[in-house]
């Protein structure tokens, strides 16, 4: 341990702390920007610098270490000076256009500038021509970035994707896709995380909010709106609403002010996702020498990009259920049309999500499940949800709770906890023990897996049976976890994967708060949901029942295959049969 001292206040620290840590330990606050604790310590943005007694020179606090001794000072005209002036350098290359800026008044920059009472501009600015894919889930603004290299770190170090990459040099340098390759070719999985740790609006998700607008507005459409389970733990960030009072049912109140004509809960959706993956589980494992193993969890996106672009031997081992959203989807283009005795194309379906690879899923045409009409039409990310609130002036604090419609109200817990890494696995394994067994589980409070330990392995009893299970989120970790199935140093029968670290409650679509990871804390709110529920697996949803005795049948059937399975992936098992014995003797 080391004693130093912080504008006075002299705190004992472990050797080795930066003095950033330190400060914060104290209560003293200094200013970042391009800094990520563990994973972007670069002092490049020169915001952090600090005033050392002996030294000549300002020093970044993210990386430097605290040594005894050392007495630090944070708020001289040395180095109030020197950060005003480094802001405005980094305004002289940023185009601050905040009124029309996605990222105004929730933008770091923004924040400092007026922190530190700058009130004009004293560059000039020149852009070079940019061009980017304006229909490409992720859109980037070149003119914005300010070059902290928080998305390449957080690209790199988290997710080891590494899309992004400096390119240029000198007063050139700019950050570009790596390679020089077009965002659609970089490998890019659309998890977002590059946007929620990009402190300014260079980043952000293509915005489909006039898109859903115009559907409202339009007497000839029926508008449906379904919400994931991750949405309702941030959906009210952002609209000076505390937590407790973004109740579930004021959130359904506030869709139906937005115009939405039904208003569904995708946590059904999870359950049914639930009925079909639990089965085609045990339809696997009780048939195992056919497989091969163990079976992936499909219903992330990104985790389905990432493992098709860089291990498609894999294809055959993920499940072939389609992920809620999609189900949904097809459920409402299909059953439900019935129901109200119209043509699918009639019906507008807007799914509300916490990510931006959603947005890609939907546009997939291998998965409609009517002939050129999209079983998605649009998907918001819970920041355009948010966002839509606003454009129409709604105060939810004002608005009444209300339910959801049916047929499509009931929900389990276990369909709740689909937006939290370890829940899909939880709620599959709830329903396989009741197929084994003919009895419900013992059920435990859900436990929310934590974020910064990788990958976690656990033996699950059904009943006679014990199934080994891994869940993992985040992509360099999945990366690792793969590592050690090929090596032969993990063996399981059963492994979850979520591209967003936490799982969805930590999403690329969340709403951002600045340098705060938040997925632990809404996977909790997620995990309090479960608890609340009556009913606590899918298989006693009394809508999945109905569902299945009026049109599905039953699981994995010839219905519930057409419509709630991606054909391509049945197909891929053979396809891909004797490229996977390869692929793994060759890695």
């Amino acid at each position: 341990m080391v004693v130093i001292t912080i504008d006075g206040i002299s705190i004992e620290v472990k050797e080795g702390k930066k003095i950033l840590d330190a400060a914060r330990l104290a209560g003293v606050n200094i200013p970042t920007l391009c800094h990520l604790k563990d994973i972007n310590e670069i002092g490049s943005c020169r915001v952090c610098v600090v005033e050392i007694e002996g030294r000549d020179h300002l020093a970044a606090a993210c990386n430097t270490e605290a040594e005894q001794g050392m007495v630090v000072h944070t708020r001289t005209k040395k180095v109030l000076d020197a950060v005003k002036t480094n802001i405005e350098l980094i305004l002289a290359n940023h185009r601050a256009e905040c009124t029309t800026c996605i990222r105004s008044t929730n933008c770091a920059l923004q924040e400092l500038a007026k922190n530190f009472n700058i009130r004009e501009e004293l560059f000039e600015k020149n852009y070079p021509p940019f061009n980017w894919d304006s229909d490409f889930p992720l859109q980037r603004d070149d003119s914005k970035c300010i070059k902290c290299m928080r998305c390449i770190a957080v690209c790199s170090e988290v997710q080891g994707c590494n899309v992004w990459e400096f390119i240029n040099s000198g007063s050139r340098i700019n950050v570009g896709v790596r390679d020089g390759k077009g965002i659609r070719e970089a490998g890019c999985t659309l998890c977002g995380q590059c946007i929620t740790h990009c402190p300014v609006g260079a980043l952000y998700a293509r915005n489909d909010i006039d898109k859903v607008f115009a559907a409202i507005d339009n007497p000839e459409i029926i508008t449906v709106a379904n919400v994931a389970p991750a949405v309702r733990a941030s959906w009210a960030d952002g609209l000076d609403m505390p937590q407790e009072e973004a109740t579930v049912g004021r959130m359904i109140g506030t869709l139906r002010m937005l115009g939405f004509d039904y208003v569904f809960d995708t946590d059904f959706a999870a359950d049914l996702t639930v009925m079909e993956e639990a089965s085609e589980f045990l339809e696997r494992f009780t048939h195992k020498e056919e497989h091969h193993w163990p079976m992936f969890t499909s219903c992330c996106p990104g985790w389905v990009r990432y493992a098709l672009s860089r291990y498609p031997e894999l294809m055959p081992q993920l499940s072939s259920s389609k992920s809620p959203q999609q189900m949904f989807g097809a459920v409402i283009k299909t059953y439900f049309a019935e129901k109200l005795g119209v043509s699918p194309d009639k019906i507008f379906y807007t799914s509300i999500m916490p990510c931006v690879a959603k947005k890609q899923e939907a546009a997939r045409t291998d998965l409609f499940a009517v002939p050129d009409i999209p079983d998605i039409d649009a998907v918001l990310t819970t920041r355009e949800f948010s966002l839509a609130i606003r454009m129409k002036a709604i105060n939810p604090r004002n608005v009444m709770e209300s339910h959801w419609d049916p047929p499509f109200g009931d929900a389990s817990g276990a369909g709740v906890i689909f937006g939290v890494s370890g829940g899909v696995s939880e709620a599959a394994l709830r329903t396989a023990h009741y197929f084994l067994t003919g009895n419900d589980p013992e059920v435990e409070p859900f436990e929310v897996y934590d974020r910064t330990k990788g990958w976690r392995v656990k033996t699950v009893d059904l009943g006679d049976t014990q199934v080994r299970v891994a869940v993992v989120s985040g992509l360099k970790n999945t990366e690792s976890l793969l590592v050690a199935l090929r090596t032969g140093e993990l063996e399981c029968d059963f492994v979850e994967v979520m591209a967003c670290p936490g799982g969805c409650a930590g999403g690329g679509g969340q709403s951002i708060r600045f340098n705060e990871e938040l997925a632990e804390v809404r996977g909790k709110m997620l995990s309090d949901l479960d608890q609340g529920q009556p009913v606590r697996f899918a298989h006693a949803n009394p809508s999945i029942k109905m569902i299945y005795d009026e049109y599905l049948d039953e699981p994995l059937g010839p219905t519930s295959k057409k419509l709630l399975h991606v054909q391509q992936a049945l197909e891929l098992h053979e396809r891909y049969k004797n490229l996977h014995d390869e692929s793994v003797h060759e890695r």
